[in-house]
């Protein structure tokens, strides 16, 4: 394909709405569901059983998902033999929920030795290596799991064999060209595997091996002869919801019916006391709890553990029966992230002045790559990941930030924009230069690399040059897809709740955002960045108040007295009264 090789801005990127084209699928829609909820459907491509129907006998059986039967089997030797399991998991939120529900529902279905064992980041890395092997030998295992990670751990997998100890991969990242030796893999993504939930998060992978599991007792008669209660596997619903929309996986249907009962649990306070606690501590009220919320308040203040200090401390938060030990713990989580959020603060200002630099160097002539590597030999690992998003949303262009790792080692942590599958590009980097990438995996959005620090600039010009050709100059604009405008008369507090039941939302499902032009009747700064506002809409006489968070740096004195604003339809409680709110995603003159 022809990419163009024109330069593209190098300013922060300025959104363009873009409405989606209303299209009349000709389908039957629910009588009372409302045409601005039945358009944002049809824009986001699924008919009415999709939306309608978010049953648990709706999802995908987990008979269709591949390793599943094989893993099923050494996992019912083990529970006959009385064997010992350990849970590998990652140090992410997926990670966290994955162990926390393999732990609680192996011991509710009759597992008397079941532990786990998370890698610290600093000293371990990713992934079940051959260290993590040596430590979980210490406990002399009958049985490895492996959750959220697994599928790329050649080495650690060989290194357990070696040991005699049988290992389970339970995995939903992208396959490398080989495969460990594992008694069983079970991952949406091998190729192949026809599940059709190719978007399953770690812990939904996990789940779906529970769901078996529990089907081959309940046959062979288990329960009974143990004496136990066969256990509802939907109680750690909750914690499958947390921990997919966390992991900013694509909620499809599969994905949304999890999320959504999961959050119908929280809701109805049917939830890990730990959860109640890390929604407690942010300040969130867990009978409306929406899944932003997992992806904002409760998944930053769990991953704050793993990124500063050991996600054991997440992992225990969950784990908790107690709620006043929970909420002990998610009180230390909340501290860690707000030392994450000073740590990062003080790395987005080294990465813009990094910018500047690159943009007055002669080679550059005032632009960016489109591929942008950034490294300073005092950030923290732990926080590259978020810094590249601030960055990428900030430029929107693919962005890799890099933090020492030890003996010459760098690590990165790549976030992708629309248009480049962030994976690829690196495995098409890595196959031109064998010798630049020591290990890289991830997925099409995010991905993560190491390599030597002596390398950096040779891998900044091999990952821009692919960038530049897989990427068209219009891929560099940001866009805001916009479901159209709403009719004042229908900008109601009875559509907004339609809107939020209508989810749950998340990615590549977004919440629907709407545009329209405004009078801006009343103005005033809070919280030093955020307007907050009375607004007319065009066509109508009545007020609508509104609030436009981080807008104050792009209008820092007033704003135009006519705006033209892309907006999510919000609902604002203050002092037991609940009203519609606009939020306000982007504003500009009309």
């Amino acid at each position: 394909m022809t990419r163009s090789d024109s330069m593209a801005d190098s300013q922060p990127a300025t959104p363009r709405i873009v409405r989606s084209p209303a299209v009349d699928d000709g389908r039957e829609w629910p009588a009372d569901l409302h045409p601005v909820l039945r358009r944002v459907y049809r824009n986001r491509g699924v008919g009415p059983e999709e939306v309608v129907e978010k049953r648990l006998d709706q999802l995908l059986p987990p008979a269709r998902l591949g390793g599943l039967e094989a893993a099923v089997d050494q996992l019912t030797q083990t529970l006959e033999a009385a064997g010992r399991i350990v849970i590998v998991g990652d140090f992410d939120a997926d990670g966290a929920t994955s162990c926390a529900l393999s732990v609680l529902a192996l011991r509710a279905l009759g597992c008397a030795d079941v532990s786990y064992l998370v890698p610290n980041r600093f000293e371990y890395g990713y992934g079940l290596t051959p260290e993590i092997v040596d430590l979980a030998a210490q406990r002399e295992p009958d049985l490895i799991v492996t959750v959220d990670n697994g599928v790329a751990s050649v080495a650690g997998v060989a290194a357990a064999n070696a040991r005699g100890i049988p290992v389970i991969v339970t995995d939903h990242h992208l396959p490398g060209e080989q495969l460990p030796e594992a008694q069983a893999i079970v991952n949406p993504n091998l190729a192949d595997n026809d599940f059709p939930s190719k978007a399953a998060a770690g812990v939904g992978v996990i789940f779906y091996v529970l769901l078996g599991l529990r089907a081959r007792l309940r046959e062979t008669g288990w329960f009974a002869r143990q004496g136990i209660a066969e256990p509802n596997l939907a109680e750690y619903l909750d914690l499958v919801a947390l921990g997919t929309v966390a992991d900013v996986v694509p909620l499809d249907r599969n994905n949304r019916i999890l999320v959504a009962q999961g959050l119908q649990r929280m809701r109805s306070g049917r939830c890990r006391p730990g959860i109640l606690a890390l929604l407690n501590v942010a300040g969130r009220n867990h009978r409306r709890v929406q899944a932003s919320d997992m992806g904002f308040f409760v998944g930053p203040r769990l991953n704050a553990a793993g990124r500063l200090d050991d996600m054991s401390v997440g992992i225990e938060c969950l784990l908790s029966d107690s709620p006043d030990q929970a909420l002990a713990i998610a009180t230390e989580l909340d501290r860690l992230n707000r030392e994450r959020r000073q740590i990062e603060g003080e790395m987005q200002q080294q990465a813009l002045a990094i910018l500047d630099g690159l943009m007055a160097q002669p080679a550059f002539s005032g632009e960016l790559p489109w591929g942008l590597c950034l490294y300073n030999e005092d950030w923290h690992q732990g926080v590259i990941g978020i810094l590249a998003s601030r960055i990428k949303e900030r430029w929107h262009r693919p962005v890799i930030a890099f933090a020492p790792a030890g003996d010459g080692q760098i690590k990165g942590s790549a976030r992708s924009i629309p248009g480049l599958h962030i994976r690829d590009a690196l495995d098409e980097v890595a196959t031109r230069h064998p010798q630049l990438l020591s290990k890289f995996g991830g997925h099409a959005m995010a991905a993560g690399m190491s390599l030597a620090a002596e390398d950096l600039p040779a891998f900044r010009g091999a990952f821009d040059a692919v960038v530049r050709e897989r990427l068209d100059a219009d891929d560099l604009q940001a866009l805001l897809h916009s479901d159209g405008e709403i009719p004042a008369d229908e900008l109601t507090l009875d559509l907004a709740r339609q809107i939020q039941e209508g989810g749950p939302w998340g990615q590549a499902f977004p919440e629907p955002l709407f545009d329209g032009v405004f009078e801006v009747v009343n103005e005033r700064i809070v919280g030093e960045r955020h307007w907050k506002l009375v607004l007319r809409p065009s066509d109508g006489r009545e007020v609508i108040d509104a609030i436009a968070f981080g807008q104050v740096e792009h209008f820092p004195d007033h704003l135009p007295s006519r705006i033209r604003a892309a907006y999510r339809l919000d609902i604002n409680e203050f002092r037991g009264t609940i009203s519609l709110q606009l939020r306000l995603e982007h504003i500009e003159p009309a």
